[in-house]
């Protein structure tokens, strides 16, 4: 095509794509041209801008690596991850939300047998987690896979964190015969999500704060079950109410008590009060 104008452009794009096979790959990449030039006629950048955004991608793309994942942080922040989310994983009442997975998941955590102590040497204040997996009519499912993972006090993860080992707060676990499950761990604390990269920066311009309420991460899974990628929030937290990637839902908002149950104490070697938090999960049937 010659003497494109901003009036012919974007057919002139549309057109290229009449021999894509793919049926969905041309509703999507139909879709894409369509709002890309919708947005380019919307805000009319200067070329100084639309470089400016080149290079913004650039060093997002830069700033990844096997630890970490800036374009999920992008997404993240943006609202689009959640949006996803809440498209794929529309839920039932008795059945257990999602939220997002966060970039720094790291798969093949060590599977633990009880008593599962995922905190270790961690200093801070002990808490413990417990529960049950159940299927939408409310039966336990015994053999349920927990794979959990959560920021030290310091508000870092492992992989962000060279004094701590590998793995520290972060395991997997079964649930007994009665779908029940149990583990230590540290309290979490609210802390800035990473901020040394184009995200962080791109947050600070449009004023923003990073930070994320506390939480506790979970996937939960069993066969013949979809799994669940999802949180914990700690009630009352002050960013629960803000939280810079959008991931709090109602019902992943939980109180995180005290029991002075003395039994509860001294199967874990503590001193009541001991700091608890209860919660059962819901699974869907796979189709």
């Amino acid at each position: 095509m010659r003497n494109l104008t901003e009036e012919t452009a974007t057919e002139a794009v549309l057109e290229k794509l009449e021999g894509t096979e793919d049926p969905r790959l041309k509703a999507v990449m139909t879709s894409l041209i369509k709002h890309l030039h919708g947005f380019i006629r919307e805000i009319e950048p200067t070329e100084e801008e639309w470089m400016a955004g080149i290079r913004f991608l650039t060093e997002v793309g830069q700033k990844c690596d096997d630890v970490r994942q800036e374009f999920i942080l992008l997404s993240d922040v943006l609202g689009v991850t959640i949006l996803v989310d809440s498209i794929n994983h529309r839920v039932s009442e008795g059945l257990t939300e999602t939220s997002v997975l966060g970039p720094f998941y790291v798969d093949g955590a060590p599977l633990l047998s009880p008593p599962v102590d995922i905190a270790g040497a961690t200093e801070g204040t002990p808490l413990i987690v417990s529960g049950r997996v159940r299927d939408p009519d409310g039966a336990p499912i015994a053999g349920a896979l927990l794979d959990v993972w959560q920021t030290a006090p310091n508000g870092l993860y492992d992989v962000q964190d060279s004094d701590q080992p590998a793995f520290n707060l972060r395991g997997r676990m079964r649930t007994d015969a009665d779908g029940g499950y149990e583990f230590r761990t540290v309290l979490p604390v609210s802390y800035p999500i990473a901020t040394d990269g184009p995200v962080g920066r791109m947050l600070e311009a449009v004023g923003r704060h990073p930070y994320r309420p506390a939480h506790v991460h979970f996937i939960v899974s069993a066969e013949g079950f979809a799994p669940v990628t999802t949180q914990l929030f700690v009630e009352g937290d002050p960013y629960i109410d803000s939280d810079a990637v959008f991931g709090v839902k109602d019902t992943l908002v939980v109180p995180f008590g005290e029991s002075d149950d003395p039994t509860l104490a001294e199967r874990w070697g503590l001193v009541p009060p001991v700091r608890t938090v209860a919660y059962d999960f819901g699974l869907k049937r796979q189709a």
